[in-house]
């Protein structure tokens, strides 16, 4: 009965996701706004309100604080994006050899890749101090200051593809209205599938950062997959890079957030899938610049063959970080 309420769970978060990345989408018709910003920021955002959510949910709203589950979360979602964009390039490799994309995705990819390196350098080498005014991690104000730098490289930069023709009857205010609507709902939701997967994890004898990779990581995906599916097949595979990009960006933030709320000890606790999850996102992260980096040459690649090479690596890490943690169990 439980898996069958966390599927249940899971498609109202997807419901709810689909909803409020259509309004956003109609926003960026009717804005003057950068569409990389638009895809990389506000998109994003929306999207990873799940992960955002269900993270400060493991260490304030349940019985039993679960600072575990956080960073299984928020690195298992990060690598589940990018498992999500390999697949798609797999699928619609021919229109993204002659799309458009912005070059700050690269840059987003690159700040990415910053952030990871702040994690491994926390966690392996142990290079973490406790800013005593705010009592946070000297990694969270790092993981900070490089989404700030991603920020203001997306909002400047206007290449790329445009958010396209405005067809919707509804006014700007009745799209704000109810993208606020949905997006109660999404949080609502996400806490929900907090307490779910908190108990299928103690169910399954799971610990908890792999169970936060796995059901909540999954899950709180599903938004970034629905809405960078439905990119996809409108051929706007800017906006969809950015989304992910832009997503697992905030997702880096989303870590500086519950470290500030969480008062009881440290998020940043290292154990066999947590490295694994680095290491892979890592990886993936580094196929998909190379993406981004092909479309923006000055004679961009337009063979088919390296987006293929490119796209099995990225879902490749995914699927390989599951094999390894399910062998270990």
């Amino acid at each position: 009965m439980i898996y069958i309420i966390y599927l249940f769970l899971a498609a109202i978060v997807v419901l709810f996701s689909v909803k409020t990345a259509d309004y956003v989408d109609i926003m960026d018709k009717k804005s003057n706004l950068s569409g990389a910003f638009i895809g990389g920021v506000i998109l994003a955002a929306v999207t990873s309100l799940p992960e955002l959510v269900t993270s400060i949910s493991s260490v304030l709203f349940l019985s039993t604080p679960q600072p575990g589950l956080v960073l299984g979360n928020i690195l298992g979602s990060n690598l589940f994006n990018l498992f999500t964009y390999g697949i798609i390039l797999l699928f619609f490799v021919k229109p993204l050899a002659k799309s458009s994309i912005s070059k700050s995705h690269g840059v987003t990819l690159a700040c990415g890749l910053a952030a990871y390196a702040a994690c491994a350098l926390t966690v392996f080498a142990g290079l973490e101090y406790i800013v005593p005014v705010v009592n946070m991690s000297t990694l969270s104000l790092a993981l900070l200051v490089i989404y700030i730098i991603a920020v203001r490289w997306m909002a400047g930069d206007d290449n790329g593809e445009d958010g396209g023709e405005d067809n919707s009857p509804l006014t700007l205010k009745q799209v704000v209205t109810r993208f606020l609507i949905c997006a109660v709902g999404l949080v609502a939701s996400s806490i929900a599938v907090t307490y779910v997967t908190d108990d299928i994890a103690a169910r399954l004898g799971l610990g908890t950062t792999l169970a936060g990779a796995l059901f909540l990581g999954i899950a709180t995906s599903l938004p970034e997959l629905s809405s960078s599916l439905t990119l996809a097949r409108k051929g706007n595979f800017n906006a969809l890079t950015g989304n992910i990009v832009g997503s697992n960006m905030f997702n880096f933030v989303i870590l500086t957030v519950t470290d500030l709320v969480y008062n009881k000890g440290g998020i940043y606790a290292i154990d066999k899938q947590s490295a694994m999850l680095m290491i892979f996102g890592a990886i993936a992260s580094i196929s998909a610049l190379c993406v981004v980096v092909m479309r923006n040459k000055k004679k961009p690649v337009t063979s088919v063959i390296p987006y293929l090479a490119l796209a099995l690596i990225t879902a490749g890490c995914y699927i390989t970080f599951l094999c390894l943690s399910f062998e270990g169990q």
